[in-house]
C-alpha cells in the first residue's frame, strides 16, 4: 500500500491503516480509537510512517 493511501486511511479510520501490520498494531490502534479519534489517528501516523522507512 502506497504511503499516500495510508496517511489517507490514517485519517478516515485508522485501524483500517495498519490492519497489514499485525493484530497488535490493529488492536492498539482500535482501542485508541475507542477512546478518541485524535490518538487513534497519532498513533497510525506513526506506525504508518515508521513502518514505511523499514
Amino acid at each position: 500500500m502506497s504511503l499516500l493511501i495510508r496517511i489517507i486511511l490514517c485519517f478516515i479510520f485508522p485501524p483500517l491503516a495498519v490492519a497489514d501490520q499485525g493484530c497488535g498494531a490493529f488492536m492498539v490502534v482500535f482501542f485508541l480509537t475507542l477512546l478518541g479519534w485524535v490518538p487513534g489517528t497519532v498513533a497510525a501516523l506513526v506506525i504508518a510512517v515508521s513502518k514505511d522507512k523499514k
